[in-house]
């Protein structure tokens, strides 16, 4: 079985992330979605929300499973018998970080990295521009799912 585990906080998911995850469902028996819980990091979203967006979001799709961890990716990944690591590249600076971190993965842990390009009119979008738009009043319904969307209305 051809497993990848894409990991992020996905603090909220958006509709870049998305993109990537339905992209890659043709090259991929089965896709982890992964939330790493990093405790020392403040979330705008709890664990138990963004949990729930990503299972709302794609909860008609067999091929995904979502799941916490915390620690290292590529033990995680072990654990989970993943061969892969998926990751989305909006811009040449996510090139050159991801680039670093999955040239150390393989060299820990033999588990490759694949980069999927962010289509086109999706590169702007990123949870940290969603998290500060949404502090600020603004609308960010345009770069995130119906989930975020619902869920956020019904906290009000």
């Amino acid at each position: 079985m051809k497993r990848a585990v894409f990991p992020g906080s996905f603090d909220p998911i958006t509709l870049g992330h998305i993109d990537i995850i339905e992209r890659a469902l043709p090259l991929f028996d089965e896709i982890i979605l992964a939330i790493g819980v990093n405790a020392d990091k403040k979330y705008m979203f709890s664990l138990e929300e963004r949990v729930q967006f990503m299972e709302k979001t794609f909860s008609s799709e067999p091929k995904i499973k979502v799941m916490t961890y915390e620690g290292l990716t590529v033990d995680f990944c072990k654990e989970q018998e993943a061969a892969f690591i998926l990751r989305g590249l909006r811009n040449t600076g996510d090139m050159e970080f991801e680039k670093t971190i999955g040239q150390t993965n393989f060299k820990m842990a033999g588990i490759e990295t694949v980069f999927l390009i962010a289509s086109s009119g999706k590169s702007h979008i990123s949870s940290s521009v969603v998290r500060d738009v949404r502090k600020h009043g603004g609308d960010y319904s345009f770069m995130v799912p119906d989930a975020v969307i619902n869920q956020t209305k019904e906290n009000r």
